[in-house]
Formats: C-alpha cells, sequence, structure tokens
C-alpha cells in the first residue's frame, strides 16, 4: 500500500521574494498563519510556533531554506509523529509566484487518512491566508478559528 502525501498549490500575485519573505519572517507571518513565531526560518535553525488558537507551542526544525525557491522543515504534522514540509516557489513572471506545498508521509490507514484530510485543509487555509495577506493586507486567520480555542 502507498503512503498517503499533501500537496497544494496557489498562484499569488507578488514577485517571488516577497512571498519567501512572507513565509519566512515571523513578523510577516503572524499577519496570516501564527500568533508567534521565536525566529526566521532559515536552514538548520529549530524555531517555535504559537497558533491564535492552542496554548501549545511547536517545535519546527529548519531542514533546509535557498532563498528565494525553498523552505523545508519537520514538525510533528500528527500525533506524534515527525513529518517533512515543503513549500517550494516558483516565479511565473516578475509579479506572480506559483507555491506549492507538499508534506510527507503517512500509512494509508486511518490514521493517514484522518492526517490527510486535517492536513490538506490546514495547507490550503494557510495558502488562501497567504495570497490574502500578501495581496490585500487582509487577514483571513483572525478570529476564524476562535470556536477551536479551549475554554
Amino acid at each position: 500500500m502507498e503512503n498517503l502525501e499533501i500537496k497544494t498549490n496557489i498562484q499569488i500575485g507578488k514577485p517571488i521574494e516577497e512571498v519567501f519573505e512572507g513565509i519566512v519572517d515571523p513578523a510577516k507571518m503572524s499577519n496570516y498563519f501564527i500568533a508567534y513565531g521565536s525566529a526566521r526560518l532559515q536552514s538548520n535553525a529549530v524555531v517555535t510556533w504559537q497558533f491564535p488558537e492552542f496554548p501549545e507551542q511547536f517545535t519546527v526544525k529548519v531542514l533546509e531554506v535557498r532563498a528565494p525557491e525553498l523552505i523545508s522543515f519537520e514538525w510533528e504534522g500528527a500525533a506524534g509523529q515527525q513529518l517533512t514540509v515543503k513549500m517550494r516557489l516558483e516565479a511565473l513572471s516578475p509579479g506572480t509566484t506559483l507555491v506549492t506545498i507538499t508534506e510527507s508521509s503517512m500509512p494509508n490507514n486511518e490514521a493517514g487518512i484522518k492526517w490527510l484530510k486535517s492536513n490538506t485543509e490546514g495547507w490550503a487555509n494557510f495558502s488562501a491566508c497567504l495570497k490574502a495577506f500578501l495581496e490585500y493586507n487582509i487577514n483571513l486567520r483572525k478570529g476564524a478559528f476562535d470556536f477551536m480555542k479551549k475554554p
């Protein structure tokens, strides 16, 4: 049975360098994805992220950053599972960037299918929020997941 892998794409109407900075800079990322990031994403760094909806912090082990086309890291993408995320950026024109995100991999079983559904939704949301922030300076995430906050 083949392992499961997530793959999402989105086109953003901004130059590749601007999209790259929007992902690696925690001050920018806090406008659409995280509430807090301990440092920039750079090769071999260990970064802590906190999301607005959850009190827990998440450790991100950055594997490789190659400006402006690749960001790769490991994190606990599923309970007890360290998974690899790769964000590839491709300039389609001077003002347009294609962002492709993959996360891998989980077995093709019940736990893997649950992960596939949840994290595919998450990366699609990340992509839409990144686009809204970079193109229109809108934070789509603000308040969107308040219902998930623990009382």
